[in-house]
């Protein structure tokens, strides 16, 4: 039994899922389509691509398909989402669904009403280290959890055009910690509270952005958390994350080219985490993937759901909403203002 998979938008991260697609022995990729396809062409051959298109409807019109990566930019995934559904697809989108709740909603509907699959690009809830501490939590291992922190810096910022396109630090990089917040505490967010400013470059502020922020969050199960964030680390991508309970603490380092620590009567020293997302999250990038063709093949819900992506997207309005008016937000709150 094969799968047939078409890829809307080959930029760095629809490669990346075609490459991941390709371990799978059971999948075909038919189609990949982007804005321009030109520089395209030596790839698709060399990843044994069928069909080159600049229109993705012929991806979503071809009944060979079954199944669609949306990659492409975020201001058109929850059209593209509806689209899909319609034609009867299952759905891979990467996050966020939309830059708005309503427009998220609408997507989801869709989804429900055409019976299809939707899994959101999450990946961090593949990472074997995330999984364990959430399984840990599960288990009881630490008790009642009673505070979570997760440090998530990046080694550079991304370029102003991109910063001008994101929806902003919280929506474009928090949503990751938003989601893992949710995923690993297995509780609900209630009320966020937020504080930004701009210390890394002056034009992210030009650009309406911030660059460096800390998020306190409580949880419906009395919990609380704290989210630390900054556009630029100078020793590499720093992602960390510790639960507390009352029974002990799990704690996730980064990940490092080798775990060797070199002591001498000078120093200490250790490799510096590895440099970027796509060498920290590689084995995370392949299992979301695998599994979201799993869940397909043998008719099962998806672990990453729609539902999620609309809780995290929540979580970074009310995160935005906090940080505009200087207030605690509460999840019920939160205004759709907030979102634009």
């Amino acid at each position: 039994m094969a799968l047939t998979i078409g890829i809307i938008g080959a930029g760095r991260i629809g490669k990346l899922h075609a490459d991941n697609l390709r371990l799978i022995p059971q999948i075909r990729i038919k189609s990949v389509s982007d804005i321009a396809t030109d520089h395209l062409k030596a790839w698709a051959i060399e990843k044994q691509i069928e069909v080159l298109t600049t229109e993705y409807q012929e991806i979503l019109n071809d009944p060979e398909i079954e199944a669609v990566f949306i990659c492409s930019p975020t201001n058109t995934h929850a059209a593209i989402i509806k689209e899909a559904a319609a034609a009867k697809k299952h759905i891979f989108c990467e996050k966020p669904v939309s830059f708005t709740v309503e427009e998220t909603e609408e997507a989801l509907a869709a989804v429900e009403k055409a019976g299809v699959k939707l899994q959101v690009g999450f990946n961090r809830r593949f990472d074997p280290n995330f999984r364990k501490v959430r399984q840990l939590v599960q288990d009881g291992e630490i008790g009642t959890p009673h505070m979570l922190r997760i440090t998530s810096r990046d080694p550079q910022p991304p370029g102003v055009e991109y910063i001008k396109s994101s929806g902003g630090l919280f929506m474009d990089m928090t949503i990751h910690d938003f989601d893992m917040a949710r995923y690993v505490m297995g509780s609900e967010v209630t009320e966020v509270s937020a504080y930004g400013t701009v210390l890394v470059d002056p034009v992210i502020g030009e650009a309406g952005d911030i660059d460096t922020a800390v998020i306190s969050l409580k949880f419906a199960n009395g919990a609380l958390g704290v989210i630390e964030n900054s556009r630029r680390a100078a020793y590499g991508y720093d992602q960390r994350l510790e639960v507390f309970g009352d029974r002990g603490a799990a704690n996730v380092d980064n990940n490092r080219a080798t775990n060797v620590e070199v002591s001498t009567v000078n120093h200490v020293a250790k490799e510096k985490p590895l440099y970027f997302f796509l060498e920290r999250y590689t084995q995370a990038y392949i299992d979301e993937v695998t599994e979201f063709v799993s869940f397909i093949m043998n008719n099962q819900d998806v672990s990453c759901t729609g539902f999620d992506g609309l809780q995290a997207e929540r979580i970074a309005r009310a995160a935005k909403q906090s940080l505009e008016t200087g207030l605690p937000v509460k999840l019920n709150q939160a205004s759709p203002a907030a979102a634009n």
